[in-house]
């Protein structure tokens, strides 16, 4: 038997809505290209852009964009 709104408890009511929330937000955040495979040279291109940020060839220290948006 369905119950109605109007016979549920505060606590129920609330864990219904947190688990529709929940619910919600994973459809929402998650990645809709999970287990698909790319091409090796879109691979190699980002693993390229990986080294050249890490070896600080690219991109900006995130300071220094706080201080050009004047966020600091």
């Amino acid at each position: 038997m369905a119950t109605t709104m109007v016979q549920m408890t505060k606590d129920e009511l609330r864990e219904m809505i947190e688990t529709v929330v929940e619910q919600k937000l994973l459809e929402m955040l998650d990645d809709p290209d999970e287990g698909l495979s790319i091409r090796g040279s879109v691979r190699d291109r980002l693993l390229r852009q990986k080294q050249a940020v890490a070896a600080g060839e690219r991109g900006e220290p995130l300071e220094e964009v706080t201080r050009q948006l004047g966020l600091e």
